[in-house]
C-alpha cells in the first residue's frame, strides 16, 4: 500500500522547479508598468518651464548703539545696586499704625472723602471698621507707605524681603471695591 499524499516526500527536482517558477513570476511582475511613467515624463518635458522668483534683497546690517549700560543689570535680583548690596529695611524704629496689622489683600478701599482741601482714602479693615488714610500713612504688613490717593485707587510702595537677606520696593495699590 502506498502512503497518503501528504506523507510522501516531494522530489527535489519538483521543489526546484516550483521555486524557480515563483521567482520568475515575481521578476516579471516588477518589470512591467513603466510605460505610464515614461509617458508622464515625456508630457512633463513638453511643457515650458516656469520662471523662478528672484531672491529677496539682502538689507545691509544696521548697527545698534547700546545706551542702557547705566541701568540695572537684568542678571542681578531687583533691589540690588551695582555693587551687589541690597536695600536695607527702612525705619525699624517708627511706631506701627493700626492698618499695618492686616495683610494688604484683606483691606478694601471703600471710597474717598475730601475735608478742608485734603483727599482722604476710606479703607475697610477685616474687622469691619472704616479708617481714613492720607499719603504718608502705612497699610499692610510689608511697610506699605501710601504715595497717592485718587478717587479710584490708593497707590503705595511696599518693602518686601528679596530672599537674599535684603529688601526691595514693590509698587502696590488698593482699587475701589465694587
Amino acid at each position: 500500500m502506498k502512503p497518503p499524499l501528504s506523507n510522501r516526500p516531494v522530489p527535489r527536482a519538483l521543489f526546484l522547479v516550483l521555486n524557480v517558477g515563483a521567482a520568475a513570476l515575481l521578476v516579471a511582475g516588477c518589470s512591467g508598468g513603466q510605460a505610464d511613467l515614461q509617458k508622464w515624463i515625456a508630457d512633463t518635458k513638453k511643457h515650458p518651464g516656469g520662471r523662478i522668483a528672484p531672491l529677496p534683497e539682502v538689507k545691509p546690517y544696521e548697527t545698534f548703539a547700546y545706551s542702557a549700560a547705566s541701568l540695572r543689570s537684568p542678571f542681578q535680583p531687583q533691589g540690588q545696586t551695582g555693587n551687589g548690596a541690597a536695600m536695607q529695611r527702612r525705619n525699624e524704629q517708627r511706631n506701627r499704625e493700626f492698618l499695618e496689622n492686616f495683610p494688604l489683600d484683606s483691606l478694601k478701599m471703600v471710597g474717598t472723602m475730601q475735608v478742608g482741601g485734603r483727599l482722604y482714602g476710606l479703607v475697610k479693615s477685616k474687622d469691619g471698621l472704616v479708617h481714613k488714610v492720607l499719603p504718608g500713612n502705612y497699610l499692610g504688613q510689608n511697610d506699605g507707605k501710601i504715595n497717592q490717593i485718587s478717587s479710584s485707587k490708593i497707590s503705595l510702595t511696599e518693602i518686601i524681603p528679596d530672599g537674599l537677606g535684603g529688601y526691595i520696593e514693590r509698587p502696590a495699590s488698593l482699587a475701589l471695591a465694587n
